[in-house]
């Protein structure tokens, strides 16, 4: 059988509208479990990748957003009293991002709530890393 030149990028059109109705699946699933806490769905984005202490461009990253979205973000965090600025341990010029007692509490609270029903729930564990390979060498290739 001869793959007619068209046929690649059929395939790929295909794989990138599911990746993006995934990525829109997600985006909703994020929405309705931040409304009951109180939180916009950036700032649950926002919680959900902090880790541990980091810079806002660490976040910005992990965020997929410009630093000034994420300042614009962590400011609404910040005067909710979820995340407090701190000097940085080893550079004088930037600041860390630390989320404070109730931040880590609502933080758990979230990620409790994002995994039930989520999108990729139908996945067995297994099938979640393979996914998960499948799309850094994606990422990483790019």
């Amino acid at each position: 059988m001869t793959m007619s030149p068209e046929t690649p990028a059929v395939a790929e059109r295909e794989l990138c509208g599911l990746v993006n109705g995934l990525a829109q699946r997600i985006a909703a699933h994020v929405r309705e479990r931040a409304v009951p806490l109180g939180l916009t769905s950036a700032q649950a984005t926002a919680l959900r990748e902090m880790t541990g202490p980091m810079t806002m461009r660490e976040l910005a990253d992990r965020m997929s957003c410009e630093p000034s979205n994420a300042t614009f973000i962590v400011d609404k965090l910040e005067k909710q009293g979820l995340i407090e600025r701190r000097a940085h341990p080893t550079d004088r010029r930037a600041k860390q991002l630390v989320l404070t007692s109730e931040g880590n509490t609502l933080r758990e609270r979230l990620l409790e709530l994002l995994i039930q029903d989520s999108p990729l729930a139908g996945l067995t564990t297994q099938q979640q890393r393979a996914l998960q390979d499948l799309l850094e060498k994606a990422v990483i290739r790019s």
